[in-house]
């Protein structure tokens, strides 16, 4: 077995003890064994084999409560790390990412004006959102980059100041919006805040095709990423269309985080974290960075998700302020390093 075989098979034990371990953890304590048990049952081939041991109650919770939110919480924080990554890659800045620069406010924008004014709601759980959700998530990195724009060219500064005020505007109006359509401010609360409460299959469903896909799409522009890192004039020299790869870059990253946000709402900071402190260790070739991004960020934001579900029980926090207490210091960090250039 191999060096690489190892540590993937490794990483995948990781992550399935994760998943065992959140689906047990909440306000009603499950065994492991329960569901282990409960999550084999419903195995093609196995689920025959196993002596069904545990109670009616407690296979709802794994089945129709837990299991679909750990799993889209993997999605989402898989989703946006990757996107970070492109974002990040494609500015040549490490402070970018969906939520900073105002994708994930803008993605926020269509989502909720699908959801309130467009879809009807018997159609809102057939895969629509996530497209509402990425043209509002185009119109804002559209947006953005011009503002951003010096001489025709992306300046980091500017990008980050018009990231940070056209996220703060777009957010305002989906709020505007949820209160003026929805009587229950709990749920804009949520909304604005980054949740997973209440998310069954059909979210998962709705968001990890884009998610995956995206990825595919992501990989596959990895090598002119790396090229890229040499600087623009070096990629043009290479033979690489710097601006189209740079349009595709933003389009891959927006989709990705478009479809995260039109689910969890706009969670920040994963995108950010994820990816910078993952390149301090492998480096910065991209096909491996959004490896290990991947699965970094499904890692943290199922372990931020559990916080929420566990720290304060029964009461739920929103996993956004989870995220925000990390993600909030370690952006200050960066800021305090000076970090404006590619990392």
């Amino acid at each position: 077995m191999t060096r690489s075989l190892c540590r993937f098979s490794g990483l995948l034990l990781l992550l399935c003890a994760a998943v065992l371990a959140a689906t047990a953890l909440g306000s009603v304590r499950i065994p492991l064994g329960d569901v282990l048990g409960i999550i084999a049952s419903q195995l093609p081939g196995v689920g025959g084999l196993v002596e069904k041991d545990w109670s009616l109650a407690h296979e709802v919770i794994v089945l129709k409560v837990r299991l679909p939110r750990v799993l889209l919480a993997l999605v989402v924080g898989g989703g946006l790390s990757v996107a970070g990554v492109l974002f990040q890659g494609s500015l040549r800045n490490p402070l970018a990412d969906p939520y900073i620069i105002g994708v994930s406010s803008g993605a926020s924008l269509g989502a909720a004006v699908g959801l309130l004014l467009v879809i009807p709601t018997g159609l809102v759980g057939h895969g629509f959102l996530p497209l509402f959700a990425f043209a509002g998530a185009l119109v804002a990195t559209w947006v953005v980059s011009r503002l951003g724009q010096r001489r025709g060219r992306l300046e980091p500064t500017s990008l980050l100041l018009a990231g940070v005020a056209v996220g703060a505007f777009l957010t305002a109006v989906v709020s505007l919006l949820m209160v003026l359509r929805i009587e229950n401010l709990q749920e804009v609360y949520l909304w604005l805040m980054g949740s997973l409460s209440g998310r069954t299959w059909n979210h998962l469903t709705m968001s990890a095709p884009y998610v995956l896909g995206g990825l595919l799409v992501a990989l596959w522009l990895a090598k002119d990423l790396n090229v890229y890192l040499l600087g623009e004039e070096a990629a043009h020299s290479l033979g690489i269309d710097v601006q189209r790869v740079q349009r595709l870059v933003l389009m891959i990253g927006s989709l990705m985080a478009a479809a995260c946000v039109s689910v969890s709402g706009v969670i920040g900071f994963v995108g950010l974290m994820v990816p910078h402190a993952l390149r301090l260790v492998f480096g910065a070739e991209h096909r491996r960075l959004m490896f290990h991004s991947l699965w970094g960020g499904a890692v943290f934001l199922l372990t931020a998700d559990t916080l929420a579900r566990t720290l304060f029980s029964p009461i739920e926090l929103p996993v956004g302020i989870i995220t925000a207490f990390v993600g909030g210091p370690f952006f200050i960090y960066l800021l305090k390093r000076g970090s404006a250039g590619h990392g």
